[in-house]
């Protein structure tokens, strides 16, 4: 697929330059950190260094003290509360997050995940009756709830009170309960407002420890949960979630909880991307294939043997997983084909048939292939149901409100959300959804960007350069990780494809006028072999990794697309 390189706008010089002499890091790493906007000392030592101390105060947070004293007065009054979440990453380490809090202080607290297929996401009825039955009388909701109008309204008729914990986008209207902790609120004016459901409920926790003089420590072991929701949910790295992704990661390397070690294994070192793409995708399974409840009893479990058995069985569900979600990915694509659609802006599928646990990692699959707005449904129960994804730079989110007279109903974020209509309603809905993204989208979007920080010659990537970039991590969202163009590069001879299918490019380059030299890998970028072929001279866009081989570390370049030089 074809893509747009942008270099990013090149930062103030004069800037640059007094941070570099302040930071003694060299000109390079104060560029790159003035694009990010860190101008002084201070606050590249609170971005290298982030304190807790950086946390905002909870109590900023609109309804936040009304969310503390319910709670209290539940404690107190010896009331049965019971912990409500959404059945992903977000939601699962929400309940664990909240349940082993609160069950540490106070013995009445059960925990509820919804079931994907029986009740769909977010509070349902049947949770209500449920904790109706176990004579609940508080259900504190994560990552869900903001939207949940009538269910609240018909708690409260069962005199079960709610406290919601939600950072998707509120409706017009928002839910009567106890309390309502959503930074997205119109008339709240918490600093920060990218927090994760995980995130929102480490605030209330927070808040409670600040409320009774516990000390910072308290929170420590709840870091590695909320760390791996940040990762999950792919919000923003900055600000509080910089802070907290950094000490939760620090938590996971250093005394992690059995559930989360049981997944990782015997990997040291664990970085987000490790977090995303090794214990992200096991919790998210047992959601998708089974319970939301199996993951939130791992990540609760203290005792090493039971854990063991549970990240065994869960594993067992990733396979499973994986295995539906490739063969659901090759008939949508084939739907795609045979429908001729592949000139639309956006891509609709459905069958009936699909699993309803796999259909947001086949819409992203899918945008991956087309790179256009793509929404996949299926059946469920009486009803369609569908994940959206979209591409940088595009609210999908927008884009269903304005096709709402179709949708029964729909919640998320920009890029992704979730959505159920009624059968009769989605040739209609197709049809709009063309129809407004077709008059709203620009054309450019439709085409991946590759955004560049800056043009960096070989010369310049020494072990102090790669030593200080390293610590610009934990990357993500808002701070990823630097991405740079070095032109005319010539391979020394060595390039071949490789992996099991030759999909991959690996090589050595060096650059014109220099005898530096470097390994390179291309994942996916097999097909450009013939571009560095017979001494071609060719521009290249990478990102910086380690690679080691016999016991050797080196610095490698890690490919995103080449050129031919001009």
């Amino acid at each position: 697929m074809k893509t747009r390189w942008t270099l990013k706008p090149k930062p103030d010089p004069i800037t640059a330059q007094a941070l570099a002499e302040k930071l003694g890091t060299g000109l390079a790493v104060s560029k790159l950190l003035v694009q990010r906007g860190i101008t002084t000392f201070e606050e590249a030592k609170k971005f290298f260094r982030p304190q807790l101390d950086g946390l905002h105060d909870p109590f900023l947070m609109k309804d936040m003290d009304k969310a503390v004293v319910r709670i209290e007065q539940a404690m107190e009054a010896g009331e049965n509360i019971m912990v409500y979440g959404d059945y992903d990453v977000d939601g699962t380490t929400s309940v664990a997050l909240m349940s082993s809090f609160l069950k540490f202080r106070y013995p009445n607290v059960t925990t509820y995940i919804p079931d994907r297929y029986a009740e769909g996401y977010g509070v349902s009825y049947q949770g209500i009756d449920y904790a109706e039955d176990n004579d609940v009388s508080l259900i504190i909701a994560l990552d869900c709830g903001i939207k949940a109008i009538d269910k609240v309204a018909y708690a409260k008729k069962k005199g079960i009170d709610f406290v919601i914990c939600d950072h998707h986008r509120p409706g017009k209207e928002i839910p009567d309960a106890a309390a309502v902790l959503d930074p997205k609120r119109s008339d709240c004016n918490y600093p920060y407002d990218e927090l994760c459901g995980c995130g929102v409920g480490f605030k209330l926790i927070q808040a409670i420890t600040i409320k009774n003089n516990e000390p910072e420590e308290t929170l420590l072991p709840y870091l590695d949960l909320v760390a791996t929701a940040i990762g999950a949910d792919i919000v923003p790295i900055t600000g509080e979630n910089r802070i907290l992704a950094y000490h939760g990661l620090n938590v996971i390397n250093v005394a992690p909880r059995k559930g989360i070690q049981s997944l990782l294994g015997e990997r040291k070192n664990v970085s987000i991307t490790d977090v995303v793409f090794i214990v992200a995708p096991r919790i998210n399974a047992a959601g998708r294939m089974k319970h939301g409840l199996h993951a939130v009893n791992l990540l609760t479990e203290e005792d090493e043997a039971i854990s063991a058995t549970y990240a065994e069985e869960i594993e067992t569900y990733n396979t499973d997983r994986r295995s539906t979600d490739k063969s659901i990915t090759e008939e949508a694509k084939q739907q795609i084909l045979e429908l001729q659609e592949e000139n639309r802006l956006t891509t609709v599928v459905y069958n009936e048939k699909w699993h309803k646990g796999v259909i947001g990692i086949v819409a992203s699959r899918l945008t991956e292939t087309w790179y256009r707005p793509t929404l996949v449904f299926t059946k469920s129960g009486e009803r369609l149901a569908a994940s959206a994804r979209s591409v940088k730079g595009f609210d999908v989110y927008e884009a269903l409100e304005a096709c709402s007279e179709h949708i029964e109903q729909f919640g998320g974020h920009k890029y992704a959300a979730g959505l159920t209509l009624l059968e009769a309603e989605y040739d209609n809905f197709k049809r709009k959804f063309e129809e407004v993204v077709s008059e709203t989208i620009d054309r450019q979007l439709l085409t991946p960007e590759i955004a560049i920080d800056a043009e960096l010659d070989l010369k310049d990537i020494t072990p102090k350069f790669y030593r200080i970039l390293k610590q610009f991590a934990p990357f993500g969202p808002g701070n990823m990780s630097p991405v740079f163009l070095t032109r005319n590069l010539t391979d020394t001879g060595f390039g071949k494809c490789v992996g099991a299918d030759k999909t991959h490019l690996k090589c050595q380059v060096k650059q014109e006028g220099s005898n530096v030299k470097f390994d390179v890998i291309g994942f996916n970028l097999g097909e450009k072999l013939n571009l560095i072929e017979q001494g071609k001279t060719f521009d290249a866009v990478f990102s910086l990794d380690e690679n080691t081989w016999n016991g050797n570390t080196t610095i490698q370049l890690r490919l995103k697309d080449i050129r031919e030089s001009i």
